[in-house]
């Protein structure tokens, strides 16, 4: 194996178009990302049809933009790593079929690389000390996942979200406050200014699944907490709602985290995942995991969204773990971090 080996990553799950280089899994030598939020904004998602065609538009010369940032030459890379799964279909496809063609014009190696996984990885970006086992909280849009990482390319389930995901709740809730798209960075200042223990709130458990997730009663009673102050005209103080419900997730997750961390003698706790920006969880599971000593890891907040380099870095530990693909590989919408 060789000493230094630069991989190029390629993410397209969702509604960003994104490529980078990173240099043995863990310097970043280019990042470049094309968000399409502000477009999206303007119909409270994501429309899945339109993120593809931004992708279809944006690939070529965010490739382009991340090969001349690393001033590096396609023969100057070892392998092209991909996101293939979990994610929108269609965006998936474009980043899968641009890769494909890149492998096949330039012989590197095309690297399948799952969404979830370089989400984990992007702690190792920032914390070069970090390696495996370790017990990881996996918060997005669309999953929240308990994963007890066994090595760069081992992973299993502990606990999963029986409904919505934390960061779909974020989202959901805030639309029914009236903050724009995305909704969590907005409840996230909100509840800087708000009163956490104002609004009551359920906190939903699964039966005999201690280490499982439900969102969805929470997210519905802050929307009958604003829709019963609608109907009765009365005025909701909504950073005093945003601190309430972001209190309330903390709570759980931190619950769940803990008892996971106490169940599997863990030492090490990660946060990854585009919910891993927020402020109230980062600062709850600092203080938690410092009270029974066990080391907690985050990534900064330019990593925590979607990004190509948390894709080149675990692209890179399932280089040299063999996980090659043909050029039959294909985007899946659904698949479980766990296999490949």
């Amino acid at each position: 194996m060789k000493d230094t080996i630069r991989i190029l990553g390629i993410e397209s799950s969702c509604d960003e178009t994104a490529a980078a280089v990173v240099e043995n899994g863990r310097k970043i030598l280019s990042s470049v990302i094309s968000t399409q939020v502000e477009e999206h904004r303007k119909y409270g998602g994501v429309v899945p049809e339109i993120a593809s065609r931004r992708h279809c538009e944006n690939i070529c010369w965010v490739v382009d933009g991340a090969m001349k940032e690393a001033g590096l030459t396609f023969d100057d890379l070892d392998a092209i790593a991909v996101t293939y799964a979990p994610g929108l279909i269609g965006a998936l496809l474009v980043g899968v079929n641009y890769a494909k063609g890149l492998s096949l014009a330039t012989g590197k190696p095309l690297v399948p690389t799952h969404h979830l996984r370089s989400h984990v990885a992007s702690n190792y970006l920032a914390h070069p000390e970090l390696e495996p086992p370790f017990l990881c909280m996996i918060a997005s849009g669309g999953h929240s996942h308990i994963v007890e990482v066994t090595d760069y390319t081992k992973f299993r389930v502990i606990g999963r979200t029986r409904d919505d995901a934390a960061g779909e709740a974020f989202d959901k809730a805030a639309r029914t406050m009236g903050f724009p798209y995305p909704g969590g960075v907005y409840i996230d200042k909100a509840a800087k200014l708000g009163d956490p223990t104002a609004f009551k709130l359920p906190r939903p458990h699964v039966d005999g699944s201690p280490f499982d997730f439900s969102f969805s009663g929470l997210k519905t009673a802050v929307i009958n907490t604003v829709h019963n102050a609608q109907q009765k005209g009365t005025k909701i103080n909504t950073n005093d709602l945003a601190a309430s419900f972001q209190a309330t997730v903390c709570d759980i997750i931190s619950e769940k985290l803990m008892l996971a961390l106490d169940e599997t003698g863990h030492k090490k706790l990660v946060l990854a995942g585009g919910v891993s920006a927020n402020s109230g969880l980062r600062e709850r599971l600092q203080k938690d995991t410092a009270k029974r000593g066990v080391a907690f890891y985050c990534p900064p907040l330019p990593l925590c969204g979607d990004n190509a380099a948390m894709v080149a870095s675990q692209g890179y530990y399932e280089f040299i773990s063999g996980n090659i693909a043909g050029s039959d590989l294909n985007a899946v919408a659904s698949k479980k971090i766990e296999i490949e």
